[in-house]
């Protein structure tokens, strides 16, 4: 099944004062479509959380969002450091964020751990060195 519709956010991994912009964009979008808040909600909090480890980690990167009949599909890419053991992870309160990001109230550990339990399916590739590409679904 193709995509109905398409939306493309470049992270800016240089100001962290515009994280977030992407999934506070994609939010607005939904509700015009007439999701429900539900659906709505998960998607925000996946791609929020997205987001901002793209922020932290990898400089920015790329968000795609594509609606389809019955889910949505959140790809996000970048090209940063690479995640070196997936499996820990995706540990709730693992986190590699330097103290100067843990000041501002981030880097806690939750973020690959709330865009799992946020989404219907989710795949993390990862090769050190070279960058991160996580694709999620949220069913509609």
């Amino acid at each position: 099944m193709s995509e109905l519709l398409n939306f493309h956010f470049d992270v800016d991994g240089n100001d962290f004062t515009s994280a977030g912009q992407a999934s506070i964009q994609i939010k607005k979008n939904l509700r015009r479509l007439g999701l429900d808040p539900e659906t709505i909600r998960r998607v925000s909090i996946a791609m929020y959380e997205g987001e901002i480890n793209m922020v932290i980690h990898a400089h920015g990167g790329e968000a795609d969002v594509n609606i389809y009949e019955n889910y949505i599909e959140i790809i996000l890419k970048d090209n940063g450091p690479g995640i070196k053991n997936i499996e820990q992870a995706m540990q709730e309160g693992f986190s590699t964020a330097p103290d100067q990001i843990r000041s501002l109230g981030f880097g806690a550990g939750m973020g690959l751990p709330n865009m799992k339990r946020y989404t219907d399916y989710m795949k993390i590739e990862s090769e050190v060195g070279k960058g991160t590409t996580v694709t999620m679904r949220v069913d509609i």
